[in-house]
């Protein structure tokens, strides 16, 4: 393939461990976008966020988003990367985009067990609020995560099957 691979999807989807996989699967490099910014920031993102806010947040990422262009690369982006400017078109024309789509009930059992306060965007929100939270947010980025390429249920989707369904998408474009 010619082009890198951008997975997208809610926080706690599992785009970093898939993305991994699919890397080495692949023989590609692995690209976590959280941690490219970390590098360019010299903070964590809770704390870029604390002191320069969300809107400043977003800028850069779609900056450092946008410069993840290598074709023998797997990136795993923000949840919110695709939602924010025209990240989503951009990641659509530059790469092959691959939505990694759990249920918010499955996104609530597995945030539960992450830290919380590693994700700037939960505030520390717990119980019925952070299902609340999640059903909301994924409303909300339907529009952007539905425009991927292909759509992966991350639940039951061995990496053997990912690969296949990326060179099916290879072979039809």
């Amino acid at each position: 393939m010619d082009k890198p691979i951008f997975l997208i999807g809610f926080m706690g989807s599992g785009k970093t461990t898939l993305g991994k996989k699919l890397a080495r699967q692949l023989h590609k490099r692995f690209i976590d976008l959280d941690e490219k910014i970390v590098q360019v920031i010299g903070m964590s993102i809770p704390e870029y966020f604390n002191t320069f806010g969300e809107n400043e947040f977003r800028l850069l990422e779609s900056r450092i988003l946008k410069e993840q262009n290598e074709s023998d690369t797997v990136i795993s982006t923000g949840g919110g990367s695709p939602c924010y400017f025209d990240n989503m078109a951009w990641i659509r024309n530059n790469g092959v985009a691959l939505y990694l789509h759990l249920t918010p009930k499955a996104l609530y059992a597995r945030l539960q067990q992450s830290n919380i306060e590693s994700r700037p965007a939960l505030g520390g929100l717990k119980g019925k609020e952070l299902l609340a939270f999640i059903e909301n947010k994924l409303n909300e980025r339907a529009p952007y995560y539905q425009q991927a390429h292909i759509h992966i249920d991350q639940i039951n989707t061995p990496i053997e099957i990912v690969c296949q369904s990326i060179e099916s998408y290879e072979a039809n474009i």
